[in-house]
């Protein structure tokens, strides 16, 4: 018998740690075969217990190869100029890509075979191999990254008092049959490579920042961070109807709630970009990456219809009683705004979905005279004998126009730094002019009444 290496051949002359890469490019690509026992040039030098070597290969295998690729492995002893040789016949396996345990699924750990010779797989390899054997579903494929950890989660589920351990991760898909971590693994993990982009703008257009933020790890972490940066934005205007003070936010918090449920349920996470949340004067956008699901059109979604991108994920949220039911959460936002004169409208594009909410108190405030600023003198008083200046003037210009103001609303009105917003609005409390609301990061100012 004549040996030569090729692509699908390899030869060893002994049993050597290098023999677990060739094993794995070989399973990883289209098989091949390992002659123990036979040198680089072919000549013949055998071994002296065939039976040993088989063994130690085998151990070899079920120790450092992940998945398990043991039933792809047969192997023979075959004799040669009165010489025993092991041949180890290695198949192509249907759990790709296979990898060195201890260096995971990374190209230090992922060998194939090119030409002659065994090379670590590319990242791009390693993708197609998952998706060839995994499918298309992007949370139901092994995550490239094993090395997860799951505080956010942990606490969540605590919070609702609900268990989260091995036997739960399973159940909910974020480890699959062969414990490794899924996708769905990685976006619940500390992790998370997918964030959520935030900014607040001055006005209707983007020419002003006033605010921006950007949201990482586990998307649990992602969720509550980016509500409270809404709602911290969300603010609430004072009307008067006789003796009756009527407070209203400017966004329903409910509509709120399902928009940045359905911009992080509905996502298609296999692009990489950012979601977006984009807070103006008269609006809150939220983008999310991937438009509709194939087969379903925006007026399906107004009716109800949802299929859903991410079954699993949306599965956790609704173990989580984060949401109800599937194909409930845009009608909940329409419902937000029963009676009210603007409604939120829905934008697709192939790669986009789009939710609108428009401020509620935006129109009102338009249609409104300020009465106050026409019973208020023009420059008002500080103190005996002390008139204020024009920043605290637009100040309580604005509060009478929009009904509240926060320290962030005088950095952009005024174009100052913050420590001096903050003595304008000190010095108009302490002038009785304003009230301070909330606290820490929920402070904002009305008129005191």
């Amino acid at each position: 018998m004549l040996f030569r290496e090729s692509e699908t051949v390899e030869l060893k002359e002994i049993v050597v740690d290098e023999i677990k890469k060739e094993i794995v490019a070989f399973a990883n690509c289209d098989g091949g075969k390992l002659y123990i026992g036979v040198r680089d040039d072919g000549t013949v030098a055998g071994v002296d217990d065939a039976d040993g070597v088989s063994l130690r290969i085998s151990n070899m295998v079920r120790d450092a190869i992940r998945p398990d690729i043991t039933m792809f492995l047969h192997y023979r002893t075959i004799e040669e100029e009165g010489k025993e040789i092991v041949e180890v016949e290695i198949q192509r396996g249907t759990d790709r890509p296979y990898y060195l345990a201890k260096q995971g699924m990374r190209p230090e750990g992922v060998y194939v075979r090119q030409g002659y010779s065994t090379v670590p797989a590319t990242d791009t390899a390693i993708r197609r191999m998952i998706k060839e054997t995994d499918g298309d579903r992007f949370e139901a494929m092994r995550c490239l990254n094993q090395d997860l950890t799951f505080e956010a989660v942990e606490k969540e589920f605590a919070i609702r008092k609900i268990e989260f351990g091995p036997q739960q991760m399973r159940t909910l898909k974020l480890i699959d049959r062969d414990n490794l971590y899924t996708n769905l693994g990685q976006l619940l993990s500390d992790q998370c490579v997918h964030t959520i982009k935030a900014a607040v703008f001055q006005g209707t257009d983007q020419t002003v920042f006033k605010d921006r933020r950007e949201f990482t790890g586990s998307l649990m972490r992602q969720m509550n961070e980016a509500y409270d940066f809404i709602d911290f934005h969300n603010q609430t205007r004072a009307t008067i109807e006789k003796l009756l003070r009527i407070d209203v936010r400017d966004y329903p918090e409910i509509a709120v709630r399902e928009a940045l449920l359905n911009l992080l349920v509905h996502r298609d996470y296999s692009f990489s970009s950012s979601a977006l949340v984009s807070i103006y004067s008269d609006r809150i956008e939220f983008v999310s990456i991937g438009g509709l699901v194939p087969g379903i059109d925006r007026e399906d979604i107004l009716v109800g219809i949802s299929v859903c991108r991410n079954q699993e994920l949306a599965n956790v949220f609704y173990r989580l009683h984060l949401i109800e039911a599937y194909g409930t959460g845009i009608s909940k936002i329409m419902k937000a705004y029963e009676g009210s004169v603007k409604k939120p409208v829905i934008e697709t594009t192939k790669n986009a979905f789009k939710i609108i909410l428009p401020n509620s108190n935006a129109e009102q405030e338009r249609k409104q005279e300020p009465y106050f600023l026409a019973e208020q003198p023009v420059n008002y008083k500080a103190g005996p004998g002390k008139p204020f200046g024009r920043e605290e003037e637009k100040v309580l210009e604005y509060v009478h126009a929009h009904g509240a103001v926060t320290r962030s609303d005088v950095v952009g009105l005024l174009d100052v730094s913050i420590s001096t917003a903050a003595r304008v609005l000190k010095r108009l409390v302490q002038s009785g002019l304003l009230e301070q609301n909330g606290r820490a990061r929920n402070t904002y100012y009305t008129i005191r009444f």
